[in-house]
């Protein structure tokens, strides 16, 4: 023990324990709010994050479904353009049949198909019935190789015309493939362009959301610091009043042991005082005596 430690009072080291006491509960105190805070804090944060967990679900789903509209956008962009090569190919084929025609009508007879039609089974109704001599016959059957030249001409056209009619029939019916491809795409477009927008919303939530989770844990990091600083003070008073009872206890055992050393002293006078005066011991005092090993002579 230092010298200036054995000038400290018992009365000044308890005073001294006591506020140490003192100090500690209100330190503990303090540790337990802030193990309340930091507690506050990590469930918020765990909040935080489930937040994050959740909008990161919805922006996946999100882009799964745009990613699903734009490949049907896709599939009709390719449907559409498709429609769109077959009616300008019927439009070409239109053309060319048109031209052809054109140029049949210019070598179109003047009588209808009807009647080119009724003269030719007049004819071939007179060949058959008629007894005519191959000269007679040879006219009529000239006629009706010429007339059935100018009915194929007919028929021709009218084989154009049909053909032409069901062109404009496929090049309508691919228009409208085109069309509606196109009108359908543009609604999925604009879709997907809404789920885009609200899928970029979402990863900015989750960008918000997780720089707010990362402040909280900062803040549970802090509160969890000062809380870990003022248990180790804690812990440092709670030794300080540790080594300061320690003291006092020596103390004690010094003021024991010098207060039996002076009774022990105080016993052996006694005791050589009566044997010098001849008087009879008692058992202590002859203990005392036998102890520092003095005899009668010695007294």
């Amino acid at each position: 023990m230092q010298k200036d430690e054995r000038k400290l009072l018992p009365n000044t080291i308890q005073r001294q324990i006591n506020e140490l006491s003192q100090q500690i509960a209100s330190l503990r105190e303090e540790k337990n709010r802030l193990n309340e805070e930091a507690r506050k804090w990590a469930e918020k944060r765990e909040a935080t994050n489930e937040e994050v967990k959740n909008l990161r679900t919805e922006a996946a789903s999100l882009k799964e479904k745009r990613d699903e509209l734009n490949k049907r956008v896709k599939e009709l962009k390719e449907t559409r353009e498709q429609a769109k090569t077959e009616r300008k190919t019927k439009h070409e084929q239109i053309l060319k049949l048109k031209e052809k025609m054109k140029s049949l009508s210019e070598k179109k007879p003047p009588r209808s198909m009807h009647d080119l039609q009724r003269e030719i089974q007049s004819l071939e109704w007179q060949i058959q019935t008629t007894s005519l001599s191959v000269k007679d016959e040879q006219p009529i059957i000239k006629r009706v190789e010429a007339l059935e030249a100018q009915l194929i001409i007919h028929k021709q056209i009218e084989e154009l015309r049909d053909a032409i009619i069901a062109l404009r029939t496929e090049e309508e019916a691919s228009a409208t493939k085109s069309k509606f491809s196109h009108e359908k795409l543009s609604e999925l477009a604009q879709q997907s362009q809404n789920l885009h927008e609200k899928m970029i919303e979402t990863m900015n939530k989750v960008r918000t959301s997780r720089a707010e989770a990362d402040s909280i844990h900062q803040k549970y990091l802090e509160v969890r610091q000062q809380a870990t600083i003022v248990n180790q003070k804690s812990i440092e008073l709670t030794n300080q009043i540790t080594t300061l009872r320690q003291k006092l206890r020596q103390i004690e055992e010094e003021k024991q042991s010098k207060n039996q050393l002076e009774l022990f002293e105080e016993l052996k006078k006694k005791a050589k005082d009566k044997m010098k005066r001849g008087e009879k011991l008692s058992w202590q005092e002859f203990q005392v005596l036998a102890q520092e090993g003095i005899n009668d002579k010695e007294a």
